[in-house]
């Protein structure tokens, strides 16, 4: 995957339910924060100063899933352009046989930061992202 941005993470006991395993909130927050730190080290400073992101829409697949202690390897790629002021972003989570445990595919709405609405995706801002 050409601009794949991937981390690991650690499934800590405040993450676990009650069957033992991650709980699907914690997933959620999981691909929060890949998503953010994949946009501050692709984007450009001057682009991550002027916009944010918001989700308007997940879709999760629930294939598997980790308890207490055990690491999850996670990517993160755009899989296609923008529309408007939207792209879709996938996230992927691994465990440490290489399975994949959860499937994500977001629709993420870039705002401007001074005005709070919608921002067209210009290409010097998916740039970075799609490898151009």
């Amino acid at each position: 995957m050409s601009n794949s941005y991937e981390r690991e993470f650690v499934a800590e006991p405040d993450h676990i339910d009650e069957l033992g395993h991650v709980n699907n909130a914690v997933w959620v927050r999981w691909v929060q924060n890949i998503a953010t730190e994949h946009w501050r080290a692709a984007a450009d400073a001057s682009v991550v100063d002027r916009y944010v992101w918001v989700v308007v829409r997940h879709e999760i697949d629930y294939r598997g899933n980790v308890g207490a202690g055990e690491t999850v390897r996670c990517v993160t790629y755009i899989p296609g352009k923008p529309k408007g002021a939207k792209f879709d972003r996938c996230v992927d989570f691994h465990d440490a046989s290489e399975k994949l445990l959860v499937a994500v595919r977001s629709t993420w709405a870039m705002i401007d930061r001074d005005s709070g609405r919608p921002a067209r995706i210009t290409d010097e801002v998916a740039g970075p992202f799609l490898g151009e």
